[in-house]
């Protein structure tokens, strides 16, 4: 299986009141203690995770795009010793789009990283705003050009159903961002999640989310727009043309190990489920008090890692083989998929099986949390 790592920079300048990730506002960072802790920390991991050479690495946030270009450089050479780069290794960075980190990116391609991910999330002010963006969409779109005169491959995201986001308002701006000329777009509809500054808002009645119709309705845009630009859709939210699909995200998808280092950080390892501390200081203190932020190591239990194999690869558009899952976990195949309601879903269209591949159609897609449930056999331990 393919290895990859995450690593985890868990500052922001803001935090956006969307955003439930794992990411902290800080008055300053030491960068040499933060730079040791991670090193120190992957090479607690590697002691357990090794044989293996990195297929991709990922550095994620938080706002990765603040670090220091010579930390990541720092951090790339420690990962290359450890496990080895695999020929054509795809190294990640998600950043920001202001000039202030456009300013970084050469020296951060210099350092070795090959492909961003930049948040642009709107193409106008007025959408940025209200998302508590820091950047303007005209600063946004020079980072992006920026980035592509610097970085192999460079991808952004956009968020819509925003509340009162008509189809008119969404075909134009998906539109003018399919003629940015990127080769991967993420695409994601706003959600209110628990615990961040829109779920209070709501709660408060400041603004309605825009209802599930109107959401459906922009999310089938969103596939005919993406679809006719070359660019379709491999897992419910991204999209890419051929080739250029982000493998690391493809390693989650696929079910197969990474290492996670840093605050928060998940991982999975030979079956092993791993989470460093997530709070910044707790994280940066376990790794000096004992050489590793793992916070939990759990043992997954075989039925349960076929479960979240099943609910991960059926997010793809290539959907996954029933047989080799069950060759995989040493489980039979009705033990891992309800057929009769995998059938009765095939009738309405909404998944297909050709022998024991089994795909979530484009028409399923918009369900896929209704029929996850529905497919997975009750002998299972959902994820």
């Amino acid at each position: 299986m393919a290895r990859a790592l995450y690593i985890h920079w868990p500052f922001c300048l803001k935090k956006c009141p969307y955003c439930d990730f794992n990411s902290h506002v800080r008055d300053g960072v030491d960068v040499a203690r933060w730079q040791a802790a991670l090193v120190a920390d992957m090479r607690a991991e590697a002691a357990l995770a090794s044989g293996e050479k990195l297929s991709s690495i990922f550095f994620g946030g938080g706002t990765p795009s603040l670090m220091p270009p010579a930390l990541v450089e720092a951090l790339l050479r420690e990962a290359e010793a450890l496990w080895g780069f695999a020929e054509g290794i795809e190294i990640t960075l998600e950043g920001n789009p202001s000039s202030v980190e456009a300013r970084n990116y050469a020296d951060l391609a210099s350092a070795g990283v090959n492909r961003a991910s930049l948040g642009l999330q709107a193409l106008d002010d007025a959408k940025l705003r209200f998302l508590g963006r820091l950047h303007s969409a005209e600063e946004g779109l020079r980072a992006l050009e920026t980035a592509q005169n610097v970085f192999e491959r460079v991808s952004f995201d956009l968020i819509y159903a925003l509340p009162g986001h008509t189809p008119e308002e969404w075909r134009a701006e998906l539109s003018r961002a399919l003629g940015l000329g990127t080769s991967h777009l993420s695409l994601y509809q706003l959600t209110i999640e628990p615990g961040t500054k829109f779920a209070t808002m709501v709660r408060q009645g400041d603004f309605a989310p825009l209802d599930d119709d109107a959401a459906a309705d922009l999310y089938s845009l969103t596939q005919e727009l993406t679809s006719a630009a070359g660019l379709p859709a491999y897992e419910i939210s991204n999209h890419a043309r051929h080739g250029e699909e982000s493998r690391h995200n493809l390693t989650y998808w696929r079910y197969q190990d990474y290492v996670g280092i840093g605050p928060g950080a998940h991982g999975r390892r030979s079956g092993m489920a791993t989470q460093r501390h997530r709070k910044p200081e707790n994280w940066l203190s376990a790794v000096e008090e004992r050489g590793s932020g793992c916070q939990h190591e759990l043992a997954i239990p075989v039925p349960e890692q076929a479960s979240e194999a099943l609910l991960m690869g059926l997010r793809l558009a290539e959907g996954l083989d029933i047989a080799a899952l069950a060759r995989r976990f040493a489980l039979p195949e009705e033990q891992l998929v309800d057929f009769a309601e995998l059938e009765q879903l095939a009738s309405y269209g909404l998944v297909t099986r050709e022998a024991s591949h089994i795909t979530v159609t484009p028409a399923g897609m918009p369900l896929l949390d209704a029929i996850l449930p529905r497919v997975v056999a009750d002998g299972l331990v959902a994820a």
